[in-house]
């Protein structure tokens, strides 16, 4: 069964339409009566939708039970090839139309664990009170992840290659500073170069993706990346387990700033080497390039920039 082939028009375009709306939003609501209300349809119209689809394409797309609706392997294959298309021709008809509709469905957002809590989060209640009709569906992860290939509209976080196909709307840089608590250094000499840590503990990184240790370098404005010895006392995969434990005075630390900036504000942390940083590249909102995106992820994408704008984020994590 090939699923490039057209769809069988029985009644004109709006029927066609129709039968992929109710597809695509049970698909992304997870059931008939969900779909039913975004649509302002019932149940039964939507469930009578989905099987003249499935007539039409002479396939199964949904695995039915009286608890569970799941896609089948075809239904996942062909929300992948329509889902994106039906969501740029439902805004071209709506714009065609001069229709000012609101932004609408489920968002699904991946973002790392402890900067989605700190940074992301505190935003919700005034995105969906801008925007009642979208459902802001988060994902926590440090890894990363396939933007198009597991179905997010967007991503927050640094380090994505900007592969073809996606936007990059930068929030700010992602600069590492070292760090230590008052106590820990209360009876030892601050350094004053990077050679000067390696009569320090250091609170290590282990990368999740690669499994080793990450050596530690630092630069200034004008300099190249030099090395920075420590004496490993620790090793850790999660930089905010980092941030604890050097808050805690067991060693130094490399932190990224936005994991940084809350405990030097209130002294639990000083910086170390201030003018000495290391430059992870920028941290970024990132979201598929389309002709004409889901009105839900322009959206976010708009308040999220202007929000992180607006509070000055870009210069509060500048490490320079």
């Amino acid at each position: 069964m090939s699923f490039n082939r057209q769809l069988k028009i029985r009644s004109g375009m709006p029927t066609d339409l129709a039968l992929l709306n109710a597809f695509v939003q049970t698909a992304e609501q997870g059931s008939f009566s969900a779909a039913a209300r975004v649509l302002g349809l019932t149940p039964a119209a939507i469930s009578k939708n989905v099987a003249r689809l499935e007539a039409d394409l002479h396939v199964r797309l949904f695995h039915r039970s009286t608890r569970r609706l799941a896609l089948t392997e075809h239904g996942e294959r062909f929300l992948l090839k329509v889902q994106d298309p039906l969501a740029a021709l439902r805004d071209a008809v709506g714009g065609t139309r001069g229709v000012d509709r609101d932004p609408a469905g489920t968002l699904k957002v991946t973002v790392g664990h402890a900067f989605g809590r700190r940074f992301v989060v505190p935003l919700l209640g005034d995105f969906v009170a801008a925007y009642p009709r979208i459902t802001p569906d988060l994902h926590f992860d440090n890894r990363q992840v396939d933007l198009v290939g597991e179905g997010f509209d967007a991503a927050i976080g640094g380090g994505f290659p900007i592969a073809s196909g996606l936007v990059a709307r930068a929030l700010g840089p992602v600069h590492i500073v070292a760090v230590a608590a008052p106590r820990y250094m209360a009876r030892r000499t601050p350094p004053r170069a990077p050679a000067d840590f390696a009569a320090l503990d250091g609170i290590m990184r282990r990368s999740s993706p690669t499994g080793r240790v990450r050596p530690w370098t630092l630069r200034t404005r004008r300099g190249v990346d030099e090395p920075v010895p420590c004496r490993p006392r620790l090793v850790l995969s999660d930089p905010e387990a980092i941030a604890e434990a050097a808050r805690l005075g067991l060693g130094v630390a490399l932190l990224p700033m936005p994991f940084a900036i809350d405990a030097l504000r209130a002294r639990q942390l000083v910086r170390l080497l201030p003018g000495w940083y290391s430059d992870a590249g920028p941290l970024s909102l990132y979201y598929p390039s389309r002709r004409l995106l889901p009105a839900k992820t322009r959206a976010f994408a708009d308040f999220v920039v202007e929000r992180f704008k607006q509070s000055g984020f870009a210069a509060q994590v500048d490490g320079r």
